[in-house]
């Protein structure tokens, strides 16, 4: 049996099952890329819930294995060369589940380096500032008068939405007809744009025809299904 006693996290969170990869983790749009991507490849793996409202996030406990104070992040009990490895960061997450499955990466160098590209696209692009348009629409920005940060984040979104249209014109997924970790990073964050963020008649999602036939097909699979619902909120 692994022995993960070494690690002060599990020392909130105990592993019942410390033989599998353990994630900490909320179902956000950051959370659930790595959820969904452990049930697309069926890896053996352990959920817990770090409770936001709780501030469990900023326990020393949390913080020992992210010091970026953020989900997600995983504990691998067989790690490269059979040692435990601690990761955080979900696109460095899905990049490592994915080497360590050989599934949703393609082989081919060239190609592995464009899905790469699409992947830095969606972290340093996508999610930030579609949560800044939740952010203002939904949350504490939309009390604020001046109207300028929302329009400039809903602008940005609409252009980012634009180039992943453009994208998917004449391919099923971002890098073609192979489902990858791209779409993975990539779809959790446009369904909590229109879904959560309420901002799709904002953001005008109906002039993306491609990014709705995407989504909706990404929202159909069964990993993904399971995935979005994974930790259980308390």
């Amino acid at each position: 049996m692994s022995d993960l006693s070494a690690y002060p996290i599990t020392r909130k969170w105990p592993a019942s099952q410390p033989e599998r990869l353990q994630l900490y983790s909320l179902p956000t749009p950051n959370g659930v890329k790595v959820s969904i991507m452990l049930e697309e490849t069926g890896l053996a793996y352990e959920p817990h819930l770090v409770s936001f409202e709780r501030n469990q996030q900023l326990s020393a406990e949390f913080l020992s294995l992210n010091p970026n104070n953020k989900i997600p992040a995983i504990l691998d009990p067989n790690g490269p060369g059979g040692q435990p490895l601690a990761l955080f960061e979900s696109g460095a997450i899905l990049l490592y589940l994915a080497d360590k499955t050989g599934q949703l990466m393609p082989k081919d160098a060239a190609a592995r380096y464009e899905t790469l590209q699409w992947l830095m696209w969606q972290m340093g692009g996508v999610g930030p500032m579609f949560g800044q348009v939740g952010f203002f629409n939904r949350f504490a920005g939309k009390d604020f008068e001046d109207k300028r940060p929302l329009q400039r984040y809903v602008e940005e979104a609409r252009r980012l939405l634009g180039v992943l249209d453009r994208r998917l014109d004449g391919r099923a997924w971002i890098m073609g007809e192979a489902y990858s970790i791209a779409d993975i990073a990539t779809f959790p964050w446009v369904r909590n744009l229109v879904g959560f963020y309420e901002a799709g008649e904002l953001v005008q999602i109906e002039r993306f025809s491609h990014v709705n036939r995407a989504l909706d097909a990404f929202l159909s699979r069964p990993a993904v299904i399971r995935g979005l619902a994974i930790p259980k909120r308390d």
